[in-house]
């Protein structure tokens, strides 16, 4: 698969492809320096997107409450109207799945990126903050995309989930049979293999499931063969919920997989950055073709973006 072009959502933001200058030849008497000049940057790149990312805690914790109540849903169509064909004249609906003791007031700002772009259909679920089973969390998703598709008419959907939300979804797509009804599946800083962050959460049932190793993550592990969805996967390298970083790419042959490195942001600024949203949109807008991959088996590919 082709790596994403990813163009900035205004003028004003830095260019967010990162471009492969040619190498010139250096002395090797420079070679310790440069050395030590990527390293003192890692610091302050991490200091700046910590400090990011707590201002969107900050911000978060005033929208939190706004998001606590599940979102009114319009009424379904007719039978009659449910039945007609929709693919092709409208995009997909775009189901929004947020985090762990997180809710839907995360998606505030992208779902208004998702809008102004031309989405007509968003819905944003919040699953019970008591959740105990990433299993039970992902038929209950089952069952709300199910009604989103009898009231929509359409037969499929896109989903975009931020860390345990993604997990969630992943789950329903590759255990539960939900590639019949997802197109698409975006994650942002989910722990596809599993993050070792922060032991003494080990206390709660769903942050066991997220440890490398758990039972939920060895089936994910194990073979999909045929799954219609494609995953395209957000992962930062200053994402400290994940340890390691690189456990929040998806890595299985029988997936159709991409994987999008984010430089710059943290884990709370995935689902709220525009460089982010711009990159969520262009996969969404990306047809996946599922006939084309149930042919010729899996596809992996990347892209990067940097907000630095």
């Amino acid at each position: 698969m082709k790596v994403l072009p990813f163009q900035p959502p205004l003028p004003s933001l830095p260019p967010l492809l990162s471009v492969s200058l040619p190498r010139l030849p250096l002395p090797a008497v420079s070679l310790p320096f440069l050395s030590r000049v990527r390293h003192a940057r890692l610091p302050v790149a991490l200091l700046r997107a910590t400090a990011l990312d707590l201002a969107i805690l900050t911000g978060h914790a005033l929208l939190y409450p706004a998001g606590i109540a599940q979102e009114r849903r319009a009424a379904a169509l007719p039978p009659e109207a449910s039945a007609l064909p929709t693919e092709g004249r409208a995009r997909p609906p775009v189901v929004l799945l947020h985090g762990f003791v997180d809710n839907r007031s995360v998606f505030v700002l992208l779902r208004r990126s998702l809008a102004r772009h031309g989405w007509r259909h968003l819905v944003s679920l919040n699953y019970s903050p008591l959740t105990c089973d990433v299993r039970t969390a992902a038929e209950l998703l089952g069952r709300h995309i199910e009604e989103i598709s009898a009231r929509t008419g359409h037969q499929r959907v896109d989903i975009v989930g931020h860390s345990l939300g993604g997990l969630i979804a992943r789950y329903y797509v590759q255990r539960l049979g939900g590639d019949l009804r997802v197109r698409t599946l975006v994650t942002l800083g989910t722990p596809h293999e599993g993050t070792t962050v922060v032991p003494l959460a080990n206390a709660h049932p769903v942050v066991r499931q997220m440890r490398p190793g758990s039972a939920v993550i060895e089936e994910l592990r194990l073979p999909a063969p045929g799954c219609r969805t494609r995953f395209v996967s957000f992962w930062s390298d200053l994402d400290q919920l994940m340890a390691p970083v690189g456990t929040a790419r998806i890595e299985h042959p029988d997936l159709c997989a991409e994987n999008v490195k984010v430089s710059g942001v943290g884990h709370l600024g995935l689902p709220v950055h525009p460089a982010v949203a711009a990159g969520i949109r262009h996969a969404l807008e990306t047809d996946p073709t599922p006939d084309a991959h149930t042919a010729s088996g899996s596809a992996s590919a990347d892209g990067s973006i940097s907000v630095a």
